[in-house]
């Protein structure tokens, strides 16, 4: 009879011991995830999950009830006048007939005024506090800009009618008449009766609205670069213009981009602010200075007035049609920056 090796009983021992410590490994695995406590951490990250999901979902379905009430509201209107809506200028409510091209060309051109007043001035500001701004100045004047965000828009629109206004005839709209006004194609633009109010008046006031907005995000986004970017571009020799063109801008461009469109979906569905001052006349003028109307202005003065189901119905489609332009905007924004991130990984 053959005794087994001592290195066949080592073996074997150690396969036994292995076996007996998977074995109770897997017990105590099993014992743990059947503990009260695990099964109340798996209900509580269950309930989380479906909680916010339902949040996210709930958004989803307000959206959509939205759009569903716009269409359902503007279908008389979009039955009568059909695509003719958005191209015509006759808005006249005692014999029905109306059309929302003064309203959306006002909406357009005061947001865009607004953009290339409060884009340039927003930048500078955020780069004045993050890059230049002294150290017990900062603070304060962070806080100021970020106070001006949450004025009402109802006080600028009461600020701009009864201060900015008459001191914008005196002064503002002479001196434009004369300088840009002289000039042979743009000259139109600055021609007219000089009141005060208008939409040139109005695409300031906005303007100077939606600054703080930009400027606050601007703000943060230039505060997250990392300062051994720029710290290294300083020590080879660059300029400030230097270091934010080519270390800050790039570094935070989906920032930037996003807190223009911020502002200018701010400016696009302004109410108050423009109803005071953009004189609230529906007629198509070339210049600046003459009275116009915006789709938001339009909606606040003549809902509450609206007898007729086409003039309220007229009055839905141009929300519906204010939706699709903010649509259309934030959807651009979107597409660009996936382009820019295309091309960056071109590179």
């Amino acid at each position: 009879m053959s005794v087994p090796s001592a290195p066949n009983v080592l073996s074997s021992e150690a396969a036994m011991t292995e076996k007996l410590e998977k074995n109770a490994a897997t017990a105590s695995q099993y014992s743990v995830a059947n503990s009260p406590t695990m099964r109340k951490q798996k209900l509580q990250d269950f309930l989380f999950h479906k909680i916010t999901f339902s949040f996210a979902l709930f958004v989803l379905v307000v959206l959509v009830g939205i759009v569903i009430s716009l269409v359902y509201g503007a279908m008389p209107a979009m039955k009568e006048f059909g695509f003719a809506f958005i191209t015509t200028i006759e808005w006249d409510p005692i014999n029905d007939k109306f059309g929302g091209m003064i309203a959306i060309v006002g909406t357009l051109v005061t947001s865009i005024i607004a953009l290339l007043i409060a884009f340039p001035v927003s930048f500078g500001i955020a780069l004045f506090l993050t890059e230049i701004c002294p150290t017990w100045l900062k603070r304060p004047l962070g806080t100021a800009v970020e106070l001006l965000a949450g004025v009402p828009s109802i006080i600028y629109g009461m600020w701009g009618l009864f201060v900015f206004a008459p001191f914008f005839s005196e002064y503002g709209q002479p001196l434009l008449a004369n300088t840009l006004g002289k000039l042979p194609v743009i000259g139109q633009l600055f021609s007219g009766s000089m009141i005060g109010i208008g939409v040139l008046t109005a695409g300031i006031i906005l303007g100077i609205m939606i600054i703080p907005f930009i400027a606050s995000v601007m703000r943060d986004v230039f505060e997250i670069v990392p300062p051994v970017l720029k710290e290294s571009a300083y020590g080879l020799g660059c300029t400030r213009w230097e270091v934010v063109r080519k270390i800050v801008l790039p570094y935070t461009k989906a920032g930037v981009i996003g807190g223009v469109m911020l502002g200018l979906g701010r400016a696009l569905g302004e109410t108050m602010a423009i109803t005071f001052v953009i004189g609230n006349a529906h007629k198509l003028n070339w210049s600046l200075f003459s009275g116009g109307n915006s789709i938001a202005s339009t909606l606040a003065n003549e809902f509450a007035e609206a007898e007729s189901e086409l003039h309220i119905a007229s009055l839905f489609l141009l929300g519906l049609i204010l939706f699709v332009i903010t649509f259309i905007v934030l959807a651009s924004a979107k597409l660009l920056l996936l382009s820019m991130k295309k091309k960056e990984g071109v590179k």
